[in-house]
């Protein structure tokens, strides 16, 4: 089964810019969907993008425009670039690979967005 681990999480000003990066361990990564999501205490989890096997991405509104998704299947990687980060973008980031039958979390990576 497919493992995932985030990375790149960590203090940043409001403005400022962070890249995440989930790695998977397993051939059949690059089949399926990753989605990044991010969840705050005591809320669930927010859907903030996706990228499709295709490569199609799509975004959550409150991120769009300033977040960007994408993979790079030889590395078994997907990426969450984060630009123009505000306080409301604090989070634990998680990613999901979706096979359509099952799901698999990473375990999380933490985004802190103060001055």
């Amino acid at each position: 089964q497919v493992q995932l681990v985030e990375s790149g999480g960590g203090l940043v000003q409001p403005g400022g810019s962070l890249r995440l990066s989930c790695a998977a361990s397993g051939s059949i990564f690059s089949m399926y969907a990753v989605d990044w999501y991010r969840q705050t205490p005591g809320n669930q989890r927010e859907l903030v993008a996706t990228i499709t096997s295709g490569g199609s991405t799509n975004y959550g509104g409150s991120v769009k425009s300033r977040f960007t998704i994408s993979r790079d299947n030889a590395k078994m990687t997907v990426y969450l670039q984060m630009n123009s980060l505000k306080p409301e973008d604090t989070a634990v980031y998680y990613c999901r690979l979706d096979t359509g039958t099952y799901f698999t979390w990473g375990q999380g990576t933490q985004v802190i967005v103060s001055s």
